[in-house]
This record gives structure tokens, sequence and C-alpha cells, in this order.
């Protein structure tokens, strides 16, 4: 589909399905490479890095563990600067070496959120895998070590990313119009 309609919103296809599956493969390569001897925990950022996180594992080919969070910083198209915990890290990270996976890094406020939680409860180094990355809207300095794709500072859809819930489940990822 080459333009979609969530709600009272029109978005038009701007990274297809296949280059979705082409990123994700060349994150898991990088990550082969560099994290085999390291036996990380990954932690999935809900709800958006799910089908990231998913089909990440799948091209995994080391030992590892995968946990979950929950936090909120999203209403509408609009980031309220406010990062909300509504399901905490249930793990002991004391350590371990930690993978963040998140759906996209924007203005890297939620990521910094995390990095202060994971480095008060004793972690021994942490990476960060993002399936996209807004370099034009970040306003902290978050270093990234994995980028599935970087795309310009507008609002998308697909792919775990939503619109006030709706849209996670589309394949490719969507630009608001």
């Amino acid at each position: 589909m080459e333009k979609i309609t969530i709600k009272d919103k029109s978005f038009r296809l701007s990274i297809s399905e296949n280059e979705v599956i082409q990123a994700v493969i060349n994150v898991a390569k990088k990550m082969n490479e560099g994290l085999k001897n390291v036996d990380p925990l990954f932690i999935c950022v809900l709800n958006g890095a799910f089908m990231f996180a998913a089909d990440l594992m799948k091209y995994i080919n080391f030992p590892c563990e995968i946990t979950f969070i929950k936090l909120s910083s999203y209403q509408g198209l609009y980031s309220t600067g406010e990062v909300k915990e509504i399901i905490g890290l249930n793990e002991s990270v004391i350590g371990r070496n930690v993978v963040i996976i998140e759906d996209i890094v924007d203005t890297g406020v939620t990521m910094e959120r995390i990095l202060e939680s994971l480095s008060s409860k004793g972690v021994q180094s942490v990476k960060i895998a993002t399936f996209l990355q807004k370099p034009d809207a970040m306003t902290r300095k978050i270093t990234v070590d994995y980028v599935g794709i970087k795309i310009p500072n507008d609002f998308i859809v697909g792919y775990g990313l939503d619109y006030n819930g709706y849209g996670r489940n589309l394949r490719a990822i969507y630009t608001v119009i």
C-alpha cells in the first residue's frame, strides 16, 4: 500500500517491508560479530520495539537472554518530554552486559532515562540498538551502537510504531502526510 489512513491522519509509504527486514539483518550481522563472546542481556523497550526485537532474535546466532520493560513518552504525534515507567526491569543487571533494543531514538530523552536507571543498577556495559534513528531530533548526547535506518524528523507509523495505539501491525514504515 502506498498510502494509508489511521484515524484522522494520512500516511505515505516511506520504508518498504523488504527494506525493514534487510535493516534488521544488517543489525544482527553487526551484533553477531561484536557480541558473540559477551553473553548479553537484551532489554526490549515495549510497546514499539516488540517487532524489531522479535525479528532481530531470529538472526542472532549466539546464546543470549531477552527481557522487557515498558516506558511511555508519546501522546498522539508528539513526545510529552516526560518518561513514565509502566513495567520495570525484573532481572538483576549487576555486572551484566546489556543491549537495549528500541524502536526509535529521536530526542534521546527516553534513552537517557534508561541509561541512568541501568547505571544505578550496576551494569558492566550498555549498548544501544535501535531500528530507527532521527539524528536531527536528538537533544541528548547518546551514542547509538546499532542503527537499522536513519530517517528524517517526521512522524511515522508501522513495524511496531503507532499513532494513538494503531498501526503497530504494519510491516512497512509510513510517514505522516
